[in-house]
């Protein structure tokens, strides 16, 4: 597990104010290690590492502001989880002309210690014959963890997963909760009941228990943007990202297809302990309301929030109205510890 560093160019952030539909109440919970503070200047800096899946070898990136220094104050770790059809390349993407798009960026310049990684047969990861469900993606968070921990003393981090990405941060919060902080469920879905994207997607199930691996092309990758409502992502993001993708080739597996079409629910709500709140576009197909109110309304913590974003699809990272989501996610992670309980 080795890692090498390099300084980033600070990028102008594109500041707005963020809006939506948000239902919860505050419960008890213990101080956090950890405090982001915002900070308006200094350079981001990057570094790559590898974790070690028994022979699975797993890619690991990190960014924030400025390189660690022995005996500086911790910085709250924010790790992101990669959906079904990309990578981790969803979090850091640049868009020349278009505004900042990198959440790991954003992020960093508001103090957090972000991560991120490829899952096993995804990106610069270890190629294998398994199909990477989500019971797969729990063990990559494992592994990573332990690197997470090295590096930075922090035992306990932040979790954001977006799609398929959720439930692999839900199922690994469900197993490991003293390592889950406050949880970002994006794009999310529960038991899928009543979701056109879904529905549609079963038609291939028997596919998905036969074959390991599924074509993913550029315009598979534009689909991610455009099928629940056209307009909501701005095209030069899905392009740029769609660009960053196919170097790692035109097939990814089908692990999390399947369970998300044959096997749901894989994410139990009474088992998540740790404050959630939950991010759906106004326009997702790929979970109704009523199933993630159902998921909602059965967490045990009552710090919890579900929030609508107005105008956003499936992908809230690639959003034209992506602001929003940075917005709600940061106000969630930075509640102050409640006084009364």
């Amino acid at each position: 597990m080795t890692h090498s560093g390099h300084p980033l160019a600070r990028r102008t952030v594109i500041k707005g104010i963020g809006a939506g539909v948000a239902a919860g109440a505050a419960a008890a919970m213990p101080a956090r290690a950890a405090t982001a503070v915002a900070t308006e200047g200094g350079e981001i800096w990057s570094s790559e590492y590898w974790a070690r899946k028994g022979d699975v070898p797993l890619w690991m990136f990190r960014k924030r502001l400025g390189a660690p220094k022995p005996g500086e104050a911790a910085r709250p770790v924010l790790f992101f989880v990669h959906g079904s059809s990309v990578t981790s390349r969803v979090f850091d993407l640049n868009v020349p002309g278009h505004g900042e798009y990198s959440v790991m960026n954003e992020f960093a310049r508001h103090g957090f210690d972000c991560w991120t990684m490829d899952h096993e047969n995804y990106g610069k990861s270890g190629r294998t014959s398994g199909n990477s469900d989500i019971a797969s993606g729990v063990e990559d968070l494992k592994a990573a963890a332990e690197v997470i921990t090295r590096e930075t003393g922090q035992q306990k981090f932040h979790f954001l997963g977006e799609s398929s990405g959720a439930l692999r941060a839900g199922a690994y919060a469900m197993v490991a909760p003293e390592r889950a902080d406050r949880l970002v469920f994006a794009a999310f879905t529960y038991k899928g009941e009543g979701s056109p994207t879904l529905t549609k997607r079963a038609e291939q199930l028997e596919y998905y228990r036969s074959h390991n691996m599924r074509k993913r092309d550029r315009e598979m990758i534009r689909s991610i943007a455009t099928r629940d409502k056209p307009g909501t992502s701005d095209p030069a993001a899905v392009e740029a990202l769609a660009d960053a993708e196919m170097p790692f080739g035109d097939q990814v597996p089908t692990g999390t297809y399947l369970d998300m079409t044959a096997n749901l629910p894989v994410v139990h709500p009474e088992k998540v302990l740790s404050p959630v709140l939950l991010v759906r576009g106004e326009y997702d197909g790929i979970a109704t309301v009523a199933d993630l109110e159902e998921f909602f309304n059965l967490l045990p913590n009552g710090d919890r929030q579900f929030v609508i974003l107005p105008g956003t699809a499936h992908s809230v990272a690639l959003a034209t109205n992506r602001q929003l989501f940075w917005h709600v996610t940061r106000a969630f992670l930075t509640m102050p510890t409640p006084i009364a309980t």
